[in-house]
């Protein structure tokens, strides 16, 4: 019986560790994403003085604005699809490799 007490307690902690792992995974998530939108505003607000420099008529800048979204989004797709791939493939090999303790 005192063993039963000592496994559900000893779950009891890891369970309670892993949430605070996950927490602060997520955390760290939240905050990696919300520094990467402050770099994406930054750099957005800097192209968008660029196009104000090189496209001064307000009909150029629009088209210029559009073909850069474009060009843009294509890049962003095929870094997306990359990344995705590449961590498949990790997750495989881990699978493929477990980690012996």
């Amino acid at each position: 019986m005192e063993s039963v007490a000592k496994n559900n307690h000893n779950n009891n902690n890891q369970k309670g560790k892993t949430l605070k792992v996950e927490i602060l995974e997520k955390l760290a998530a939240l905050a990696t994403a919300g520094f990467g939108l402050v770099a994406a505003l930054a750099w957005n607000q800097a192209i968008q003085g660029l196009f104000s420099k090189l496209f001064p008529q307000p009909s150029g800048n629009i088209l210029a604005m559009f073909i850069y979204a474009v060009i843009i989004t294509v890049f962003v797709v095929f870094i997306t699809i990359y990344l995705g791939r590449a961590v498949n493939l990790a997750k495989q090999k881990i699978d493929n490799n477990p980690k012996k303790d």
